[in-house]
């Protein structure tokens, strides 16, 4: 389990086609330190296995299934990517809830720059919609936000100057794609009422 407060801000170093997968490298020396074999590390909120590590870069074989479903298959050589090591037990939850279990993918439609802060438009899907509410909690690109303002196909985050500075959401424009990942609790929510009714309760 991830909390969505990204750890640093790591670069791809080589990508290898392997047909229906890919085998990506990547640099993180925060989140390299300490690592082993089978690790978990999330990757622009992808939760990905470290397969082997050596000094602080880390190979990581990612799957036509998560290609498809991510942004993942758009990073190249050089991509900068938010890294978040799983919480420990007893940690605290700085974020919330994040499994690195990518829902869709959005696009960055607008930025709003203010003195302080930027307000970020972001696509939704439609079949994520009903789980992003105002001020309820998503994670765009590994990031846990809270949600601005929602509509039926699109939502707005505002992101401060920490945000702005330690992740890639400083430099995402307009046309950009970014991972989403919904709270679970809604989707464990929707499920056990959909059970209920099934039921007759």
């Amino acid at each position: 389990m991830f909390t969505g407060i990204v750890e640093e801000l790591g670069e791809v170093t080589a990508v290898e086609n392997l047909g229906d997968a890919s085998r990506f490298r990547l640099r993180g020396p925060v989140v390299t330190e300490g690592a082993r074999h089978g690790d978990s590390i999330a990757v622009n909120g992808v939760c990905l296995t470290v397969v082997d590590h050596e000094g602080d870069e880390f190979t990581a074989d990612v799957m036509a299934e998560t290609l498809n479903r991510s942004s993942l298959g758009a990073l190249t050589v050089g991509s900068r990517v938010n890294l978040e090591r799983p919480t420990a037990v007893g940690a605290r939850l700085g974020g919330h809830i994040v499994q690195g279990h990518v829902d869709g993918t959005g696009e960055v439609l607008e930025r709003k720059v203010s003195e302080n802060w930027e307000i970020v438009r972001i696509s939704l899907p439609a079949d994520l919609a009903r789980y992003v509410v105002e001020k309820g909690s998503i994670t765009v690109d590994g990031v846990s936000l809270t949600v601005v303002d929602a509509g039926p196909d699109h939502f707005t985050v505002s992101l401060i100057p920490t945000t702005l500075a330690l992740t890639t959401l400083g430099v995402k424009q307009p046309g950009d794609p970014v991972n989403l990942e919904v709270d679970v609790i809604a989707k464990y929510v929707e499920r056990l009422l959909a059970a209920g009714r099934e039921d007759g309760r």
